[in-house]
């Protein structure tokens, strides 16, 4: 009697989220990441419908992405790790086809041809599933070797970053070639890769990038960095983009303008602002508060993925997991940093805020394959 009267003190004492914590562990999704994903979400939605120009059509069209990719989530992290470890490679072989079918059937938009038309289908970028293909194929081949990894074994899995990198570059696709690579190199290093071969790629980097200033950039690619290093010296033309970016975020102050009332993205002076400069409307209507706040959920994001990587039981998921945050963070910091004038412009979309359908599904997808790899015990 005192035992059953304790046990239903205890189930009492019991917080509502305590208890749809449990609930949702049982369909293998961790809670506090999902809670901060849907705020970080909501907040997108807000900022969108503002930088389109109060574009309702736009934001009903996130609002679908966001719901595909939340169902691609659940899903996700029902599937053992096994599984992802099974078809790894064969994920990295279809996607890798889907790169060289952009190069030869791709739909071109803006002097790029990054996407496919399949009939029936809307198109996509079959770069973005390659940010998961990579972290996916290169864990794999690092978790049958041995620890730490042998020069032999790091050539071989550099072969699988370079290749899909190269592809995506002849696109153009900078950016997303720069954050494949990074993903990739961020297996190897968690897989035991010495510090002295680290340094030597950056030495061997910084030899080779005179040959991929003559030989590999594109002119527009040039005039980019360019006009990072002096965005003064053609203000109407190439450094209109950074000129107004700057101009918007510094006239935020430290509360903003306010929700719709930033001129530079309302009256349309910020290009791209639903997309790669969509922080700088953030920054203009809620200004250096409303920047930290978002900064500050992202670091919760980020530092709560760590937490689950770090208790993967697996190699491969601990792998597969880490590289995964890895690439959300460069993602965030490559973002603010060409929108702010300290990188040069390299197209990147700000997480699960700009705009985009293939880039909020990928995302979701790899928080939902994160969430497997944690909470599935090794069968």
């Amino acid at each position: 009697m005192a035992q059953d009267f304790s046990h239903t003190l205890s189930q009492g004492g019991q917080s509502g989220f305590d208890r749809s914590r449990q609930l949702f562990a049982r369909f293998h999704i961790d809670l506090p990441l999902l809670l901060l994903i849907v705020i970080l979400a909501i907040c997108g939605l807000f900022v969108l419908y503002s930088s389109s120009g109060s574009n309702l059509a736009m934001t009903q069209k996130q609002i679908v992405h966001f719901s595909i990719g939340f169902v691609a989530l659940f899903i996700t992290a029902q599937i053992p790790p096994r599984f992802y470890t099974t078809i790894a490679i064969w994920f990295y072989i279809v996607c890798l086809l889907g790169l060289v079918a952009v190069l030869l059937y791709g739909v071109g938009a803006k002097g790029a041809q990054r996407w496919l038309a399949i009939p029936g289908l809307p198109r996509f970028q079959p770069a973005e599933l390659m940010k998961l293909a990579v972290p996916l194929a290169v864990a794999w081949f690092m978790a049958k070797r041995s620890v730490p990894p042998k020069l032999s074994d790091l050539l071989q899995a550099f072969i699988l970053i370079i290749v899909p990198t190269l592809l995506i570059l002849k696109q153009p696709d900078l950016g997303t070639s720069i954050l494949i690579m990074a993903t990739g190199i961020s297996v190897m290093f968690f897989a035991g890769m010495s510090w002295r071969l680290i340094l030597s790629l950056i030495a061997l980097a910084t030899a080779i990038a005179p040959m991929m200033w003559l030989f590999v950039m594109r002119d527009y690619q040039k005039t980019r960095v360019l006009t990072f290093l002096n965005p003064e010296s053609d203000p109407l033309g190439s450094g209109w983009n950074i000129i107004q970016s700057k101009t918007a975020i510094g006239s935020g102050g430290l509360q903003g303008k306010g929700w719709l009332m930033g001129s530079q993205s309302q009256l349309e002076f910020l290009p791209e602002s639903h997309t790669d400069f969509i922080i700088a409307v953030l920054a203009e209507e809620f200004g250096f508060i409303g920047v930290l706040l978002l900064l500050s959920l992202y670091f919760l994001i980020i530092l709560r993925a760590l937490y689950l990587a770090s208790n993967c039981e697996t190699l491969f998921g601990r792998l597969l997991s880490a590289s995964l945050v890895v690439a959300f963070f460069i993602y965030i910091f490559v973002n603010i940093g060409m929108v702010s004038g300290i990188l040069p412009i390299v197209g990147v979309p700000l997480p699960l805020i700009s705009y985009g359908g293939t880039s909020v599904i990928s995302l979701l997808i790899a928080f939902g394959i994160l969430m497997s790899m944690c909470t599935h015990k090794r069968s």
